[in-house]
């Protein structure tokens, strides 16, 4: 099992504008689901993409303007 560390640097190597500092904020398991979404990227694309949507995240995310 990778540390935390090990999959920020992962995460790093693919995505060299993800700031250590900010990465640290998140707990192991959403680096993790971050990692994986990342490593999809990198296969081609289509009908057989094996990254899936977690059921606990909104497809399509909306806010109210506050004025």
């Amino acid at each position: 099992m990778q540390t935390k560390d090990q999959m920020i640097d992962a995460i790093q190597r693919i995505n060299p504008a993800a700031e250590r500092n900010f990465l640290q904020g998140f707990d192991w398991h959403a680096l993790r689901r971050y990692l994986d979404h990342l490593q999809v990227t990198l296969e081609p694309r289509g009908r057989d993409s094996r990254w899936r949507r977690p059921g606990d995240t909104a497809a399509v995310v909306w806010r109210r303007s506050a004025a």
